[in-house]
């Protein structure tokens, strides 16, 4: 018995959308078709988040076997990545969450199926994860030639991490079918280009105002890697608690809430591990010297006195010698290439009223701005002594700029037009403006995330290189376990997707009409895979549904 896959009372309508739509292409027109607007699934629109660089796509629905196997090939050599290994294992758990239930039920004659075999080859076997590692990668599904019955489906990368990127975007093309019970590939044949637009897409995760077990991190990764960011933030430590194991100043996680809140070495590096396994790079944070009261905890001659507990002590060697103990031990880490080093809302006020810092400034003829700008400085020498790029909040750019050391990435997030003035000073540049891509601020709607530009106000090809990419940041203060991740999603997709597709692609023209509707059929992809991501267009992140409906229309 042969399975009919295609859908009988659309096919002939759908097919006359794809002309259509091939011709307002060719005209170079941006107007989208669409079906009768109270589908709640257009079938117009190309579901694939975040938007590739360049794809076409038919009207062909390929079947693929619940048995799907995958060859790799890396360098023209045979072998195998456990990366790509691994990521495989998890798409097929992913792809056939469904069908595997029902299939090995079923006696379906292997030829039934299309696709058996999904071909993975990289070009180089350099496993090493970096700013700028390539994470291009292409897609083919489609048959092997107009009378063929089987199909093939390749990615091609020049790095496994461009291997993942596209095995993110297969699983995205494949849909189970509820009448056959079958996953399909519908729109086939698909031929797929893609690139990150940025270098840095990242998402900041706050672990010292709320403990985050280590489970909960490694959930927040895995959905990182669907919507293809690839850099966490983990701002580890506060001046609310300091949880993190430091080997060579073992106290100093006695600024921990209690015992049980703390990640160890082993935890640490678990999290880096679990990541790259994801391409996704940990930059770690400790926020120096205004946000580090924790830190006395352990240490209290950090302090200034009890009574001035932050900024931490500028007058002593001990306080730079922690700072160099914790540098050390967190290198062994964390080889991502970028540390960040905080550096705002330094509040030096009780420097001025503290006997022995007053006269520490006196006898160096410093005022508190002067000390603030030696203790930052200073600090930087220790990372870049141990082979990090140093990165900083704007504040010490818009203080002291031409002092900071050339290598520095300032870090926007006070407002727009940081940026612009950053690069025209020659630094490297990361986009966080708190008035959009601040995830605590739960009152901004997906669209002011999605519209916002990392390159506004820049104009210069030069300059606009030197715009690492973006952040959107998860501060904790209300925020732990039981909501983290219906605050980050699905706001943060829409962050994503302007950080990852083409800038021409992702239009404010077209942002309701096609944005939403992709974003929205995103979100339920995520709910599908566990991830507790809030409706899309409640008027706060994280409400719930204002009642009974669709996931596609909340």
């Amino acid at each position: 018995m042969a399975f009919d896959y295609t859908k009988p009372d659309t096919k002939s309508l759908v097919t006359a959308i794809y002309i259509f739509s091939a011709i307002l292409c060719a005209l170079g027109s941006s107007q989208t078709l669409r079906l009768d607007s109270s589908s709640k699934i257009d079938e117009s629109l190309v579901y694939l988040w975040p938007l590739p660089s360049q794809f076409t796509f038919g009207n062909e629905t390929l079947v693929v076997d619940p048995d799907l196997s995958f060859s790799f090939e890396v360098g023209g050599n045979g072998g195998v990545s456990a990366i790509v290994k691994d990521a495989f294992e998890r798409y097929r758990g992913i792809i056939f969450k469904h069908s595997s239930r029902f299939l090995r039920f079923r006696s379906i004659r292997k030829s039934a199926y299309d696709i058996s075999k999904l071909r993975i080859i990289v070009r180089s076997d350099d496993e090493a994860l970096q700013l700028g590692t390539d994470e291009s990668y292409s897609l083919l599904v489609a048959r092997k030639n107009d009378h063929s019955i089987i199909a093939e489906a390749t990615i091609e990368a020049n790095s496994v991490y461009g291997a993942l990127r596209g095995l993110e975007t297969f699983s995205q093309l494949c849909s189970f079918d509820y009448g056959t019970k079958t996953v399909q590939v519908y729109k086939a044949p698909w031929y797929i280009q893609d690139k990150p637009r940025f270098s840095y897409r990242g998402l900041l995760l706050d672990t010292s105002r709320h403990y985050l077990p280590v489970d909960v991190i490694k959930q927040v990764i895995e959905s990182m890697s669907y919507a293809k960011l690839n850099v966490l933030h983990w701002h580890i430590i506060d001046e609310q608690s300091f949880p993190l194991e430091v080997p060579t100043y073992p106290n100093l996680w006695k600024g921990a809430y209690t015992k049980s809140e703390r990640y160890t070495v082993e935890d640490a590096y678990e999290i880096v591990n679990f990541a790259k396994m994801r391409g996704i790079n940990i930059m770690a944070e400790i926020d120096i010297p205004g946000h580090a009261e924790s830190w006395g905890a352990g240490y209290p001659d950090l302090w200034p006195s009890p009574s001035c507990r932050e900024p931490l002590d500028v007058t002593k060697n001990f306080t730079f010698d922690v700072v160099s103990g914790i540098l050390t031990d967190m290198r062994k880490i964390f080889p991502f290439e970028l540390f960040h080093l905080g550096g705002d809302e330094v509040n030096t006020d009780c420097w001025n009223f503290t006997p022995h810092v007053k006269q520490w400034l006196q006898d160096h003829n410093m005022t508190t701005k002067d000390a603030y700008q030696y203790f930052v400085l200073r600090a930087q020498e220790i990372a870049i002594s141990k082979s990090w790029i140093p990165v900083n909040w704007e504040e010490t750019f818009n203080t002291f700029a031409e002092k900071l050391n050339p290598l520095t990435v300032v870090h926007n997030w006070l407002g727009p037009g940081v940026c612009p003035k950053a690069v025209a000073k020659g630094f490297k540049c990361i986009f966080s403006n708190q008035g959009v891509w601040y995830l605590d601020h739960i009152d901004v709607p997906w669209d002011r995330v999605y519209n916002a530009e990392p390159l506004e106000g820049i104009t210069d090809a030069s300059k606009q290189k030197l715009v690492l990419g973006g952040e959107v940041c998860m501060w904790a203060e209300v925020v732990d376990a039981s909501n983290v991740q219906q605050t980050i999603w699905p706001r943060a997709a829409a962050a994503a997707e302007r950080l990852w597709s083409n800038r021409d692609a992702t239009s404010t023209r077209n942002t309701t009409v096609t944005a939403l509707p992709r974003l929205q059929y995103f979100r339920c992809l995520l709910t599908r895979r566990g991830v507790q991501a809030a409706p899309v267009t409640n008027k706060n992140a994280r409400s719930p549904p204002s009642g009974p409906g669709s996931c596609y229309e909340q």
